[in-house]
């Protein structure tokens, strides 16, 4: 699934494992959900939308 977290945390200078444990997950789930390797839980979709203050759907991108 397509998404924008690199840019919205790079809006907000903030690094990956900074954003890692705000959501609690690991840097390395943070560097796998933006490029694209790994879709985050339900869970951690909405503590990202959250953080930055947006909707799941304007962070994650669904195409077929």
């Amino acid at each position: 699934m397509k998404n924008k977290l690199k840019i919205l945390r790079a809006m907000h200078d903030m690094t990956q494992e900074e954003l890692a444990k705000k959501v609690g997950v690991t840097r390395q789930t943070i560097n796998a959900i933006e490029k694209d390797r790994y879709n985050p839980s339900l869970d951690v979709a909405f503590k990202l939308a959250q953080l930055f203050e947006s909707k799941i759907e304007e962070i994650f991108i669904y195409e077929r």
